[in-house]
């Protein structure tokens, strides 16, 4: 999986546990809908750092809470 793969799936993951909407998500991080549509559903190729920052904002959490979870371990997970 890379990592745009793997920041999709954590928040699907986060908007379940949290019982969250992706419009309850976008409101909170000020993320456009155009915006975070097309990374919730991997169409993007890149994801930036101030973008992922917003989104773990969005759901009231810091960025290294947001990236701790198996899906970026070194082992589950492609650089590229």
């Amino acid at each position: 999986m890379n990592v745009c793969q793997a920041v999709a799936r954590r928040i699907s993951n986060l908007l379940v546990k949290n019982n969250m909407t992706q419009y309850r998500l976008e409101r909170n991080s000020g993320i456009l809908h155009q915006t975070l549509t097309p990374i919730i559903q991997g169409k993007n190729k890149t994801v930036t750092l101030s973008t992922v920052i917003m989104i773990a904002k969005g759901f009231n959490m810091t960025l290294l809470e947001f990236l701790d979870d198996p899906l970026f371990d070194y082992d589950n997970i492609e650089a590229e």
